[in-house]
């Protein structure tokens, strides 16, 4: 049996006083695992759950976890909600097995492994959780490859191995396997998988997981003991590693030199985020219709959240920054009109 968090009575995390953030994530992974981890879902562990069981777990798995999610499958044709649940539920669960389960590096990989297993189950049309009983009919329909969803298990696999990146080249390899394969499974699910549609895709995705690590730099660090900031850009900074952390822990610049230094650092990776998402802008110009709102939310969302890391004098060392909730609206907003608009066109086309 895994040893979900070891040293914790039953796997748990038990607190006193002020819980820190993490600790509601961990303990829910725990839970999840016990109900639905190696000990219970595998070969010789008993029936699979029934589709419709396993349709109305994923769903509820994803508007529990993503509060954004219910915004989003709304502006997803009916048909294809349930799959957009499924694919949804597979990222959470690979992402908290390589990021909240268990003890960093073998625990995780071993639980990754398991993942792996399960995955390959499906595709060979005998699914066993609950997540892939929902997943084999979306695969079914849509002729779905496993490499991006395999990919996606190799990126938190790396996560154990690898916690520094040298290069931007480095950091972008990286993102082929932790955030170009979302896009291009979104694209396979609404019929619009093309060679030339992954090329931008691929930017968008790039640029989106980017911005992420750039927003979360102190999170990383202090949570996980990661740093995405490629090293080609930091390496000039007397000390980085260990500044960075005082400046982290302390909410502050540990000395005055600091968050200049970091601010140079980081401008470079957000110019380059830029770049990627004005070249991947002409994916939203050849979508589909009822494609074209959900990938431009995601679109825009990066590029707002990058905006926002510029207000902030890039200075996400100190800072989170965060899409308040007038922004959240504006952005729904347009792609809720832009769904409308859609289903207006395709309903007159009908």
């Amino acid at each position: 049996m895994y040893p979900f968090a070891r040293g914790f009575p039953h796997g748990r995390i038990a607190t006193a006083g002020p819980i820190p953030a993490r600790v509601p994530r961990v303990n829910r992974v725990v839970d999840e695992l016990r109900q639905y981890g190696p000990d219970r879902v595998g070969p010789g562990t008993g029936a699979a759950m029934d589709l419709a069981g396993a349709r109305a777990w994923c769903g509820r798995l994803a508007r529990g976890h993503y509060e954004n999610f219910s915004v989003l499958s709304s502006l997803v044709p009916v048909r294809l909600r349930d799959d957009f649940a499924a694919v949804y539920a597979f990222c959470r669960w690979a992402d908290d097995l390589g990021d909240e389960a268990g003890t960093p590096g073998e625990e995780r990989l071993r639980l990754l492994a398991w993942w792996r297993g399960e995955l390959e189950a499906c595709f060979a049309g005998a699914p066993r959780h609950p997540v892939f009983v929902a997943l084999r009919p979306a695969v079914e329909r849509h002729s779905l490859p496993i490499r991006p969803f395999d990919d996606l298990i190799r990126a938190f696999e790396e996560d154990q191995l690898k916690s520094r990146y040298a290069t931007w080249e480095e950091l972008r390899s990286y993102c082929t396997r932790s955030a170009d394969p979302v896009g291009r499974i979104v694209l396979g699910l609404f019929g619009c998988a093309s060679e030339e549609r992954f090329a931008l895709s691929d930017r968008i995705c790039t640029a989106l997981q980017v911005v992420n690590h750039v927003q979360d730099v102190r999170r990383d660090l202090e949570e996980r003991g990661r740093i995405y900031l490629p090293a080609e850009f930091t390496s000039g900074i007397a000390d980085f590693e260990d500044r960075l952390a005082r400046s982290a822990a302390l909410g502050h610049a540990c000395d005055r030199e600091f968050l200049a230094e970091y601010r140079a650092a980081v401008r470079p990776i957000v110019d380059r985020c830029w770049t990627l998402f004005d070249e991947g802008r002409a994916l939203l110009d050849g979508l589909p219709a009822e494609a074209r709102p959900v990938v431009r939310l995601f679109a825009e969302g990066g590029e707002s959240v990058l905006a926002k890391v510029e207000a902030w004098n890039l200075e996400t060392c100190l800072h989170r920054p965060r899409l308040g909730k007038g922004q959240k609206a504006m952005l729904v907003g347009r792609a809720w009109w832009g769904a409308l608009r859609a289903r207006r066109a395709a309903g007159a086309a009908s």
